[in-house]
């Protein structure tokens, strides 16, 4: 399987308004811009760092799994994604190597990625998202 790079870093935030005074105001970074996910019950927002995206989540609805997340854990870094060139075969390969996968087929996420993701009881603890981009 070929990892392109890391395409972006999800961090789980309660109040997304909040968070990104910090990203925007403090460290400097742009809006790339956001977007509501009615699928995955998460509003995202999108700073370009360099050649990779900081990914602000904010939960739309108390039973999402951000919110879940948060709830369990508290805010911060909840998943790190990886490109990948064609995500069906990285998928595959995968599960031929034992990963379990939470998404056994791609889905659309956030900017209109194809993405899955890979149990965290197979990653050490880490979730882990499969990212392709047009």
């Amino acid at each position: 399987m070929k990892v392109l790079k890391v395409d972006h870093i999800g961090v789980a935030v309660k109040n997304l308004d909040e968070t990104l005074k910090f990203y925007q105001d403090i460290l400097g970074l742009e809006l790339q811009g956001t977007e509501v996910v009615e699928e995955q019950k998460v509003k995202v927002a999108f700073l370009p760092v360099g050649d990779t995206e900081v990914e602000l989540l904010e939960s739309t609805d108390p039973d999402g799994p951000i919110a879940k997340f948060i709830e369990k854990k508290g805010e911060g870094i909840q998943h790190i994604a990886f490109r990948v060139p064609n995500i069906e075969e990285a998928i595959q390969e995968l599960k031929e190597k034992g990963v379990r996968m939470i998404d056994e087929k791609p889905r659309y996420g956030a900017g209109g990625a194809k993405i899955a993701f890979c149990h965290p009881k197979s990653t050490n603890g880490v979730l882990v998202e499969l990212s392709e981009r047009e």
